[in-house]
């Protein structure tokens, strides 16, 4: 996939989970392993890495692949902690009051940053200034699907004038209010001048349950969960809202080739601890970030993903990346009209 530019997606129109539920899938070392960092950080405590989604989705997914060599690499078990709610905010905000000690950090999205930051107007914490960005892990490009139960779509050209025939008739699915296919829904309603009901759940999986299911009849998601439905002729992709096509769905268009040019819609992960975290702890994580990143199985399986790596990034340059998108999606959230209903 090429690299799609920052500016060219300044075109683009821009709950709370009452107990986390830690996951079992927590990458235990042997015991001599673990007591070589005693005494340093990590010590013999294992490291919390909180998912601020349900399980099934694209951040669950990516955390369950690194997890395991992050764990090598530093010599300590590495918790997956689920803890989705307020469409990825609650489990960041969970990080961002935690005590900054390298034991708890966040797989957060563009969504819990710059994307939150623009949908919120209390928003709990402030993503520069309560967060330390540490790595960036990947790029996630979304696609536009259909339900095939009860829907007889034949295109994009087809479905918008279903939806334009029909104002707030269909729903659409999302992992929560403010996530990136929420929002990238949303900015297709606008961009198209069409109306639909949006119905916020807890994780990816249940968003395709419930759109396999016919009860919703859309949703904005990454390549990878789309392709099985597809396959199965449960879902149609209609585009995906980048610049090229994905090498998963290749014969799905881009949104440019069916007649939305300028609608962007995509996503990042990466990996954030609390404001305060000290540089050495830092450099370390941030580094073995890179390191797991760079392992060759795992860069396949995140290419196979549609969800490309993103390597090279310095703790600096990242917290400049984050600042960046932070200013160019604020702007764009409030103009597409979405709200934290």
């Amino acid at each position: 996939m090429s690299r799609i530019t920052r500016r060219a997606l300044l075109t683009a129109a821009a709950a709370t989970a009452s107990a986390a539920t830690v996951s079992a899938a927590t990458v235990a070392l042997p015991r001599a392993a673990r007591g070589q960092a005693a005494g340093t950080w990590p010590a013999d405590k294992p490291i919390r890495v909180v998912v601020p989604f349900g399980t099934g989705g694209g951040t669950d997914i990516t955390m369950r692949l690194l997890a395991p060599k992050l764990a090598e690499l530093l010599g300590q078990a590495v918790v997956i902690d689920n803890r989705p709610g307020a469409g990825s905010t609650t489990g960041t905000d969970y990080v961002a009051k935690s005590r900054p000690d390298g034991y708890t950090l966040v797989l957060a999205t563009l969504s819990s940053t710059g994307v939150a930051k623009g949908l919120y107007a209390n928003l709990p914490y402030d993503p520069v200034r309560d967060l330390t960005a540490i790595a960036p892990t990947n790029f996630i490009p979304i696609c536009h699907s259909v339900t095939r139960k009860g829907l007889a779509v034949r295109d994009t050209a087809d479905w918008i004038a279903t939806l334009k025939a029909n104002p707030n008739k269909f729903s659409y699915g999302s992992s929560g209010v403010g996530s990136t296919g929420h929002l990238a829904s949303a900015n297709f309603l606008r961009r198209t001048g069409t109306a639909a009901t949006h119905v916020p759940y807890r994780g990816g999986g249940q968003v395709f349950a419930a759109l396999v299911a016919g009860e919703v009849q859309f949703n904005s998601d990454i390549p990878s969960l789309m392709r099985p439905y597809n396959q199965s002729g449960e879902i149609k992709t209609l585009f995906i809202a980048t610049d090229d096509r994905s090498s998963l769905m290749p014969d799905v268009p881009t949104a440019a080739e069916v007649g939305l040019a300028g609608y962007k819609a995509y996503s990042w992960y990466g990996i954030f601890g609390p404001a305060g975290l000290a540089p050495r702890i830092v450099e370390r994580l941030a580094a073995a970030i890179d390191q797991t990143l760079a392992d060759p199985t795992i860069t396949a399986r995140l290419e196979a993903l549609g969800t490309p790596p993103m390597r090279g990034y310095t703790p600096a340059r990242f917290a400049r990346y984050v600042a960046d998108e932070i200013d160019l999606w604020v702007p764009i959230v409030k103009a597409s009209g979405a709200t934290a209903e």
